[in-house]
């Protein structure tokens, strides 16, 4: 049985149809990247997925069961979450209290927080910077913080909205290893992405949007050579 399995799911915006008829199914086990123009629909989707909007029409099933109706925080507490392409640390909290707020989520004692807060930071890097104000990092290190949060609430599936955007190719690459350690841990991936090096490193299947509707769906290495997806994102010079 699928991990998430997505039917018809449409959002309108009054005139503006920013997701149309989007079926997918996603396994346990699975890294799902998906990619397409700015204004494709991509992080709505997201959004609908876990409880930030309504959809307009269709059906949301996670682990077998309708997340219609629930809230995000319903959502996030059955192992459902997602971070933000720009990283909503507190700045003028640690990078051990940031992810702590994760992980009373499963945690409500402070000491047993603050000790899976310290295994997530062992996780993305961020062990030896514990008591650094996430103000203080760069882009780099608030992404991790960000994914850190999401990540020490024990997700079943992380959503990573953009985690590579603004990085450098040393720092993405260095994230893509990351993202490796997190999945062996045993949590499924959806990415939105637009650094291709990361989803050709790590994606097992990639679904293609546009204008807000799937136009290609498969293995990383045929979707780079489709050529509806050339035209619609990844333009002309790639063909080439």
């Amino acid at each position: 049985m699928a991990l998430l399995d997505v039917k018809g799911l449409s959002k309108r915006f009054g005139g503006l149809v920013a997701n149309k008829d989007i079926s997918l199914a996603v396994e346990p086990g699975e890294i799902l990247a998906i990619i397409g123009p700015n204004g494709a629909g991509k992080s709505t989707l997201f959004n609908g997925l876990v409880g930030h909007h309504a959809p307009t029409s269709g059906s949301v099933t996670f682990n077998g069961q309708s997340m219609l109706g629930l809230a995000p925080e319903q959502v996030a507490a059955m192992g459902l979450v997602r971070t933000y392409q720009i990283p909503r640390s507190f700045g003028q909290m640690t990078v051990l209290e940031n992810t702590m707020v994760g992980a009373l989520l499963r945690h409500p004692k402070l000491a047993d927080a603050r000790e899976a807060s310290e295994r997530v930071l062992e996780l993305v890097g961020l062990r030896e910077r514990t008591d650094v104000r996430a103000a203080e990092l760069n882009v780099a290190g608030q992404k991790r913080v960000e994914l850190a949060r999401a990540l020490a609430t024990e997700p079943k599936m992380l959503l990573l909205d953009e985690v590579a955007g603004g990085l450098n190719p040393s720092e993405a690459i260095a994230l893509t290893e990351i993202l490796r350690g997190i999945h062996a841990a045993g949590v499924t991936l959806i990415i939105v992405e637009h650094v291709l090096e990361v989803v050709m490193r790590l994606a097992h299947r990639v679904l293609v949007l546009n204008f807000g509707q799937m136009i290609a769906e498969g293995a990383p290495q045929d979707i780079v050579r489709n050529p509806a997806v050339i035209e619609a994102y990844l333009g002309r010079k790639h063909r080439a």
